[in-house]
């Protein structure tokens, strides 16, 4: 997904299969687990699905630093359906990045996917969101 800015973030889900072409650098999984390692850098930000991140600094922490990575690196966002977390994640993004929060959701339900950000908390959390 294209951010305001211009720079690119991958969403995806961590259930299916890892798309083709060149692989992230750099990415921040959205789990209430562990992740499996990755060969590539990651960050990891427990967050329960269809839930809210456990800690708000960490997130806040780990969402810049893949806004930072991602205008010299390819940096992917990912969960695990890739809708979500992911999606709420990316608006978060959207708002670090310059867009009104309360028009991040709408931002990325129309360059990532319509069916991002699936709960009504979820969107109160990107509307609420001060980065």
């Amino acid at each position: 997904m294209r951010l305001p800015s211009g720079r690119r973030i991958r969403g995806r889900g961590l259930a299916l299969p890892l798309p083709a072409g060149p692989r992230p650098a750099f990415a921040l999984h959205l789990l209430d687990h562990e992740p499996q390692a990755v060969p590539w850098a990651s960050r990891w930000v427990r967050w329960e699905d269809f839930g809210l991140p456990e800690d708000d600094a960490v997130t806040l922490d780990r969402l810049r630093e893949a806004l930072e990575r991602s205008g010299a690196q390819r940096v992917e966002l990912a969960c695990l359906g890739g809708r979500g977390r992911t999606g709420t994640a990316l608006a978060c993004l959207v708002a670090l990045d310059g867009v009104p929060a309360r028009d991040a959701v709408a931002y990325v339900r129309e360059k990532y996917s319509p069916l991002a950000v699936e709960t009504t908390e979820q969107e109160e959390y990107v509307r609420r969101f001060a980065g």
